[in-house]
């Protein structure tokens, strides 16, 4: 139980990546904080969790607005007094090529994605100051290392969260605080079983390893990445992709 009584706050948590990390931190002994858009998403999640013997709490909340998340940070602060890990994961896709692509899907994207992270780690980055404690991972792309056509949008959210990382790695290093982020390749979630076979085809056969991954590979980093194992990490980005970008 490496993580017995810490508070584990986890946006875009109610499916996919953000789920699996939320339940890996549960089952090692953490209050896994589930935070999605639908209030109602996010208890079922907590209740799912509750069932195996976990602890969770569930909210819902629009992390593109720093009010927002500041409301459901006091709520988090006044039941457990503290935020010991923050994970940045909540993001979309509005995939097209440039030419097509719409101004509303352009900065959906780059809120969701980019925003998002700016809201969340301002307002959690105050607890762990007071704290003089905390660890911050934000869930990046392979994507926005590489870029990948009909995909700018996400390149741009998923790169500048590259950079946010190692400049908040900087800020708040002197309190003790670890920032890093996760690039993950191929996970099979939901928005990748929308693939076409044969685009998931040519895609396997760029994968060394020669599978997609799973959101459990993703969780099993941000897990090593919040361990006193890796106290000595910041501002890192770890790439989770099965040898694809070598």
């Amino acid at each position: 139980m490496h993580f017995k009584n810490k508070i584990v706050m986890v946006t875009g948590s109610t499916r996919g990546i953000g789920k699996a990390i939320a339940l890996a931190f549960a089952r090692e002994g953490a209050t896994s904080i589930i935070i999605g858009r639908n209030v109602e998403t996010a208890e079922k999640v907590r209740d799912e969790f509750m069932r195996q013997g976990l602890k969770a709490e569930g909210f819902g909340c629009d992390v593109t607005s720093t009010e927002n998340v500041e409301k459901i940070t006091n709520k988090i602060l006044d039941k457990f007094n503290r935020i010991d890990i923050l994970v940045n994961n909540a993001g979309i896709t509005k995939d097209n090529l440039l030419l097509r692509m719409s101004e509303d899907d352009w900065d959906e994207v780059i809120k969701v994605n980019l925003k998002s992270v700016f809201c969340s780690t301002k307002v959690v980055a105050k607890v762990m100051l007071k704290q003089k404690s905390g660890t911050i991972i934000n869930i990046s792309s392979i994507i926005g290392i590489q870029g990948n056509s009909g995909q700018a949008n996400y390149a741009a959210t998923k790169a500048g969260i590259l950079g946010f990382t190692k400049s908040m790695a900087k800020e708040l290093a002197s309190r003790g605080i670890t920032v890093n982020a996760i690039a993950p390749g191929y996970i099979g979630t939901d928005m990748t079983a929308e693939l076409k076979e044969n685009v998931r085809e040519e895609i396997l056969k760029n994968i060394p390893l020669g599978r997609l991954g799973k959101s459990e590979d993703v969780a099993g980093v941000c897990l090593f990445l919040a361990s006193k194992e890796a106290a000595y990490i910041t501002g890192q980005t770890i790439v989770v992709d099965g040898g694809m970008a070598i």
